[in-house]
Order: C-alpha cells, then sequence, then structure tokens
C-alpha cells in the first residue's frame, strides 16, 4: 500500500513507516541525543507524540487528513537513543470522524498509548477559499 497523506514528513523526527495496510500503520523511530531534554536522556514527550501522530495519520492514509484531537498517557519515559514502535489502528469510522487508537512501544512494552480524532476534509486545511 501506498503512503497518500504526511509524504513530506522527516522520518528523523517522527519516524519511517515499515508497515501499511487499510486502517492499520506501523512506524518507528530511533530517538536522537537532539530530542532529549535534559543531562539524563529523557525524551521530550513532543517527540513521542509526533510519532503516534504520524501513525495515526498513516492509518487514516487520506491526503488531506488533519489532527483534530488527541487523548493519550505517557506511561514510561523514554531515553535517547532507543528506538521506538507506533502501532495504529483505525477504529470504525463515526460520521466526519475517524478515531484511531495508536500503542508505542519500547522493547515490546508501551510507553504511550493514545486515541487520535482525525477529519477529512474534502481539499488541504490551508488551500485558498472557494
Amino acid at each position: 500500500m501506498e503512503i497518500a497523506t504526511h509524504q513530506d514528513i522527516d522520518a528523523s523526527l517522527c519516524g519511517k513507516a515499515v508497515e501499511l495496510e487499510p486502517g492499520k500503520s506501523r512506524v518507528v523511530l530511533t530517538t536522537l541525543d537532539s530530542m532529549k531534554s535534559d543531562d539524563s536522556g529523557l525524551v521530550h514527550g513532543g517527540f513521542v507524540f509526533g510519532l503516534a501522530d504520524y501513525a495515526a495519520m498513516l492509518a487514516v492514509n487520506q491526503p488531506t487528513v488533519v489532527l483534530g484531537a488527541a487523548e493519550c498517557r505517557f506511561l514510561k519515559p523514554v531515553r535517547a537513543g532507543q528506538v521506538l514502535e507506533a502501532v495504529a489502528v483505525l477504529e470504525p469510522v463515526q460520521d466526519r470522524k475517524h478515531f484511531v487508537g495508536v500503542e508505542v512501544l519500547l522493547d515490546g512494552e508501551a510507553v504511550f498509548t493514545g486515541r487520535f480524532t482525525c477529519f477529512v476534509p474534502k481539499k488541504h486545511v490551508l488551500a485558498p477559499a472557494d
């Protein structure tokens, strides 16, 4: 299956898709030293969230998909240099809402869980108004 959205994403920041099928994605990110927030090597949560968000967008995989809301939990810390895997699964679509469950794993153990509410507008959110 071909990636239809977020095609210019920087894989070093948001991960690389390693599996993509209708309604499901798996994305892997090797955390970088530049992602740490302090001398202990703690990775800033924004990078973990970015990985999860990207996986959610790929699970929907529509060219104009955007994030509307997210409910998430950070369960364990991540250190620079660790490899994370995000697994995203699309739930049944409700009206215009696409709900995606995402789990970010470190060595098979969850470090983040989230439920993302995505929308697929008819045109790109930055396209000029008619």
